[in-house]
């Protein structure tokens, strides 16, 4: 007996630390969680599906235009397929990427809270999400949509044939997620800020999801509405936007931009946040003028609001309007230099560290840039309607949505991945595949600006032989893209199997998410802590224990 006592002690061992991924192991506990980060990991996972689904589009879009001839697709075929590639990619991955995934699972963390303000309520968006997306590509599946992503009347209420109110009602749906995640942000960060995490000590990334949150509730039930109303039009001819029956098709254009504009910034500013961050940590160096990139974050989703107009100098809206919008589009500009600028000074003279996420935070800057500066050229209108609905404006939609959010979302994921699931990844592949999408990506959308501005219609399965050669190269880049893309899933998923065990603060950063054990326990915090240093403060001053840091690095 006592042999068999001392067998069974020395067999047991330590008993394995409790985080909130061994804290219940069943389907059950995890479709029923209220734990915020289980719900980011299953927004991670959904998200990513729609993320390859968008990504099989694109590739056909792009075989298609390999060569002059439409022989590929027939043309409405051609039609659904950029029509399907847009919704999935905007309204079902650029919109909740960020906020949904990193926004969920690390903001309660990195102000101090337990949870967010109403768990039950985050895992209703979950679900509304879900129900919203399984409807839409149901609906796909069942014929699709051929009126592209913005649902353009008269043809999307009179002429198109094709599964229109199902779709619409499937981003209805979707919507009602955002709405839901940006109320939860906004309560979280206004009522559960840890003692003496005041408004100028919490994370830029913080910041940049309360203002996207302003955006999300103030802009969205805009659009929601627009399509619901797109739909009573189908089905009962009320005459709002047919012009048969007394309506304006111009009226939905506003309508739709109204919010389709600052939802640009729902995608990009939370990746704006990740940038701040990376800027900074990576650089070891306290972010140069925080106040004016907290303050220019929240003028970004004032200002996009006013802006609208710009995406209606071709439809005949009175110059006067034009140059109003036109004006306001170089307004709204400002802000976006100012991150520009910050992040910039912010580097220099920092002890810079090339990390997969620092790359990836380097390459949004350089392309947000491009995007900005061309967005310019589609903000005045003397410009504007020569490049109007050309490749010029599938490139720089491109370079501000792929360039950057997707980018920030990659280095995001890169940036918090040992935080998240207690793994690490190979940093060789993560510089591989960097490069890989930097370069196929430039490959890819720089060529479209070319051919904007030598005229090629933007959603036009055909064109003239002369523009083929840049088809090619832009078709190729895609290819190296793809490649770029499929390469973190495979090491990524590698380090949930064989990867090393993570340290609690891998990148010795000070901020409050690198406090906690890696991967964060159920409740994220053992005792409510008490915030005494600034943000992004590497010196003495901010309470971190980095030879014990150092150390615990040292042995993985």
């Amino acid at each position: 007996m006592d042999n068999a006592e001392a067998i069974n002690v020395g067999a047991i061992g330590p008993e394995p630390r409790k985080n909130y991924l061994n804290n219940g192991y069943s389907l059950w506990s995890w479709l029923f969680t209220k734990d915020h980060k289980r719900i980011a990991i299953m927004y991670l996972i959904v998200v990513s599906v729609f993320f390859l689904a968008g990504g099989l589009y694109a590739g056909a879009i792009r075989l298609e235009l390999l060569t002059p001839a439409s022989d590929l697709f027939e043309t409405g075929t051609y039609n659904k397929v950029f029509t399907h590639h847009g919704i999935i990619m905007v309204f079902f991955f650029l919109i909740p990427a960020i906020p949904a995934v990193l926004g969920n699972f690390m903001l309660p963390i990195m102000i101090g809270a337990k949870d967010l303000a109403f768990p039950r309520i985050n895992l209703l968006s979950w679900y509304i999400y879900m129900i919203g997306g399984v409807f839409t590509i149901w609906a796909l599946l069942q014929g699709g949509v051929d009126t592209g992503w913005t649902f353009y009347t008269p043809y999307s209420t009179t002429f198109s044939n094709t599964w229109v109110m199902a779709v619409g009602l499937g981003v209805f749906i979707n919507g009602f997620s955002s709405i839901l995640t940006g109320l939860n942000f906004i309560v979280t960060i206004h009522t559960m800020r840890a003692p003496g995490m005041t408004w100028f000590r919490m994370p830029l990334f913080v910041w940049a999801h309360y203002a996207t949150s302003l955006v999300m509730l103030l802009g969205t039930p805009v659009v929601a509405i627009t399509v619901l109303l797109v739909a009573l039009e189908r089905a009962a001819q009320i005459g709002i936007f047919d012009p048969s029956i007394g309506g304006d098709p111009i009226l939905f254009q506003h309508l739709f931009w109204f919010y389709s504009h600052p939802a640009v910034y729902i995608m990009v500013l939370p990746g704006m946040g990740v940038v701040s961050e990376l800027v900074s940590n990576f650089s070891r160096k306290k972010i140069f003028g925080y106040e004016f990139i907290a303050f220019s974050s929240i003028a970004i989703a004032v200002f996009g609001f006013l802006v609208w107009g710009h995406h209606m100098f071709a439809s005949g809206q009175s110059i006067y309007a034009g140059l109003v919008f036109s004006f306001l589009t170089m307004v709204v500009a400002i802000p976006s230099a100012i991150k520009v600028f910050n992040w910039t000074a912010t580097l220099y003279k920092g002890h810079v560290s090339w990390d997969t996420p620092m790359l990836y935070g380097l390459f949004f800057i350089g392309l947000f840039l491009i995007g900005g500066l061309t967005g310019l050229f589609l903000g005045s209108m003397g410009l504007d309607v020569h490049v109007h609905d050309t490749y010029f404006v599938v490139a720089h939609f491109h370079y501000v949505m792929v360039g950057g959010q997707v980018m920030a979302y990659l280095g995001g994921i890169h940036y918090w991945w040992s935080k998240m699931t207690g793994k690490m990844y190979s940093e060789f592949w993560g510089k591989i595949s960097a490069m890989l999408i930097f370069i196929g990506f430039n490959l890819t959308f720089f060529p479209q600006f070319i051919l904007g501005y030598m005229g090629m219609p933007r959603r036009y399965a055909a064109y003239p032989e002369e523009l083929q050669v840049l088809n090619i190269f832009s078709t190729a880049g895609a290819s190296v893209l793809g490649v770029g893309f499929v390469l973190p899933v495979i090491y990524l998923i590698h380090s949930l199997i064989w990867g090393k065990k993570a340290p609690d603060n891998p990148w010795l950063l000070p901020g409050l998410e690198w406090r906690i054990p890696s991967p964060p326990p159920t409740e994220n915090f053992t005792e409510t802590p008490i915030v005494t240093w600034e943000a992004y403060e590497f010196s003495d001053d901010n309470g971190l224990d980095v030879k014990k840091a150092k150390e615990e690095l040292a042995r993985v």
